[in-house]
């Protein structure tokens, strides 16, 4: 007696497979992360991260330009701050010629239908390379809550269509919101790294920013690993305060989070392949042991299938190109 339901009947050519996969990549799918510093015509690959690069402003120009025609259509803006305007206050974040402001207004410029999203956290711009002010060794919330809601204003102002706080602090996601409303910026979204873990995967991007915590380490504010239902927590309450999109950061290992997110809220959630999800695909490829554009593929989808909507992926570019 064979079975009558036999499901490899929907596995038997690769149409059949198409016509019946419950999930999809697409290039819309994507925030292309973008590293930006100061000078003229530099475009610096970063050691750790292979074939990805830090741009000037005047050659951010033919990469944004690139971007958009692979059929991308958001960015997620970093700045590689000099160290003579890094201090404890995060000073610098608030200019609004600085290097950040400076190259939303270029990305619109250039395509004004990108969608600009910024980080929003102290780490850049800071002597210490924390994400807030430190006082007494100890990295201190309402004080850096109330500069990360002017950052965020500032980037509003120079026209970011979203800002993405990215530091964890206790209640930012409320101030920023009502900065922006008491501004006029209703129609600024936020982005919040909702479940944001203190996690060793993002040793490649400290070393594209040089925002490596000078002493201890982020466990104060960043999320324990071990920890699962904090991370609905943490975002229930970011939906509350506003946020319109929401993050768990990084991806591979947290599957599990970006599904009980999906189950709990219909907001749309990202996720973040971090650097070093980057790094270590790319030195296996290299060595021969994997096949790159398969695991890639593969893991992008295991973020769609647990229940992601966007993601922020270094192989943003690879995977259009791939797909056109």
């Amino acid at each position: 007696m064979f079975p009558l339901q036999r499901n490899r009947r929907l596995r038997n050519s690769s149409a059949i497979r198409l016509l019946v996969q419950e999930n999809n990549i697409s290039v819309t799918d994507f925030i292309v992360p973008l590293f930006v510093v100061e000078g003229k015509n530099i475009k610096e690959e970063i050691t750790s991260m292979p074939n990805y690069y830090r741009f000037s402003l005047d050659l951010l120009v033919s990469e944004v330009k690139e971007i958009w025609d692979l059929g991308l259509r958001s960015v997620l803006i970093f700045v590689k701050v000099p160290e003579s305007l890094k201090d404890n206050e995060g000073t610098e974040a608030l200019n609004n010629s600085g290097l950040m402001q400076r190259a939303i207004r270029k990305i619109k410029e250039i395509t004004p239908e990108m969608v600009v999203m910024t980080d929003v956290a102290l780490d850049p711009y800071s002597s210490y390379g924390h994400d807030g002010i430190v006082e007494n060794g100890y990295v201190v919330n309402d004080k850096t809550v109330a500069v990360l809601a002017k950052m965020s204003l500032s980037h509003a102002q120079a026209g970011a269509d979203f800002v993405a706080p990215s530091d964890m602090m206790d209640g930012r996601i409320e101030s920023i919101r009502l900065e922006l409303e008491d501004a006029g910026f209703f129609n600024t979204g936020i982005m919040s790294y909702s479940a944001k873990y203190a996690s060793a995967f993002y040793g490649p991007f400290r070393d594209a920013l040089d925002s490596a915590p000078g002493f201890g380490d982020k466990k104060t504010y960043q999320m324990n690993p071990a920890n699962r239902k904090e991370a609905i927590s943490e975002t229930l309450l970011d939906i509350q305060q506003g946020a319109d999109i929401v993050m768990v950061k990084p991806g591979l290992a947290y599957l599990d989070i970006i599904r009980d997110l999906a189950n709990e809220t219909e907001t749309p959630i990202a996720v973040y392949q971090v650097s070093g999800e980057y790094a270590m695909l790319k030195a296996a490829a290299e060595k021969g042991w994997l096949n790159h554009d398969e695991i890639m593929m593969e893991q992008l989808l295991a973020f769609k299938r647990a229940g992601a909507s966007l993601i922020a992926s270094y192989f943003a570019k690879d995977v259009a190109k791939l797909l056109k």
